[in-house]
């Protein structure tokens, strides 16, 4: 499997990850192939879906949005990450693509620190606590310091998900994908947003390690679907930026 040191030494694993927009007439068929194949996430709870809803970072030339937009190998960008709008469980994540492959790396943030970052204040790096931060915490402060990262937009989508251990598969369909500049309003419920997806698309990713079982690839027959290099952020900060009738800030 294909892996990268980080600065610590540690060796980061990559990931397959194929993304396929698709219409509600495929969601509709994979979904009920997918339900009597493999098991949803039990995260998903008895509605078998939950809303996911991510703030990107960004620094002051907006280097993450334009490296997704000239195709660069290897990048990484930050986000936090909420689910159902609540703040029981908040992480930082920094998701890396090298060769087409995904690693991500998290970590656990309280509510108060969160509003911290999300206002542009990094967090300490002086104090007997910073000891303790993860690596990719520590990573990112820094970056907010020397880069000036800061929050730029809120991407949100209904997330219907299925697992299979063996490969690590993890198969989604995410509904409903809209974006919002009001990074502020991170954890308010009716912050205005606007779609990224024309009416009906939405969009299956298909993820795993080194082997994608044999059984759900056939079932999926994925072949006949088209890849796509969708970007969340990247389309979500566009067309965000285009209905607010402005330019990248």
């Amino acid at each position: 499997m294909e892996g990268l040191k980080n600065n610590m030494g540690k060796q980061r694993t990559y990931r397959h990850e194929y993304k396929f927009l698709i219409d509600e007439k495929d969601k509709t068929e994979l979904y009920y192939r997918l339900k009597n194949l493999i098991p949803l996430d039990p995260n998903a709870g008895e509605e078998g879906r939950y809303w996911i809803r991510s703030v990107y970072f960004d620094d002051y030339r907006n280097s993450c949005f334009y490296q997704n937009e000239d195709g660069i190998n290897e990048r990484a960008k930050y986000r936090i990450r909420i689910y159902n709008v609540s703040d029981e469980r908040i992480r930082l994540e920094r998701k890396s693509k090298k060769n087409g492959m995904t690693c991500k790396e998290s970590a656990a943030l309280t509510r108060q620190q969160c509003d911290m970052l999300l206002q542009g204040m990094p967090l300490p790096l002086d104090t007997p606590q910073a000891q303790q931060y993860p690596e990719v915490l520590k990573q990112f402060l820094v970056l907010m310091m020397s880069r000036g990262m800061r929050a730029k937009t809120i991407v949100e989508y209904e997330r219907i998900p299925f697992v299979y251990p063996s490969g690590n598969v993890r198969i989604t369909i995410d509904r409903n994908i809209t974006s919002s500049l009001e990074t502020a309003r991170f954890f308010e419920k009716d912050n205005l947003r606007y779609p990224v997806l024309e009416a009906g698309q939405q969009l299956l990713e298909v993820k795993f390690d080194e082997y994608f079982p044999t059984f759900i690839r056939d079932h999926l027959e994925i072949g006949k679907l088209q890849r796509t290099s969708f970007s969340k952020y990247y389309l979500g900060r566009k067309y965000t930026h285009a209905h607010a009738g402005g330019r990248l800030r």
